[in-house]
């Protein structure tokens, strides 16, 4: 799913880059972030990156895996993420779960969940 790929690559980019008017429009408005400790709605994520409450570094995607369910498509991607919160830096190994809906063509984020891993 070539789509949903391009689709959470620009919803990266927009957070790494705090570019808040793609993420409003790539991200539905019902949407769900589930970090380490915490679950917010879309504007309340889009809020910390705004004020720069967590500051997303570096990226580094490792592994991505997609599976497409009737008009669901869930995304698992395993990354090592360098962020600066609340002025500390962190870096974590995590499998990111992205969940999309599908309405036509169009593909928007429903759900995104930090699962913490060990190596």
């Amino acid at each position: 799913m070539k789509k949903i790929l391009e689709v959470s690559e620009k919803i990266w980019d927009a957070i790494q880059r705090e570019k808040v008017d793609v993420l409003v429009d790539l991200v539905h408005q019902n949407a769900m972030f589930v970090h380490m400790g915490v679950t917010l709605s879309r504007d309340e994520e889009i809020d910390i990156i705004k004020r720069r409450g967590i500051i997303y570094k570096e990226i580094d995607f490792q592994e991505s895996t997609i599976k497409e369910l009737d008009s669901t498509v869930v995304l698992l991607n395993k990354l090592k993420l360098t962020a600066i919160v609340n002025g500390n830096e962190v870096t974590n190994p995590f499998v990111v779960t992205e969940v999309y809906t599908k309405n036509g063509e169009i593909f928007k984020l429903a759900s995104m969940s930090y699962t913490r891993i060990v190596y």
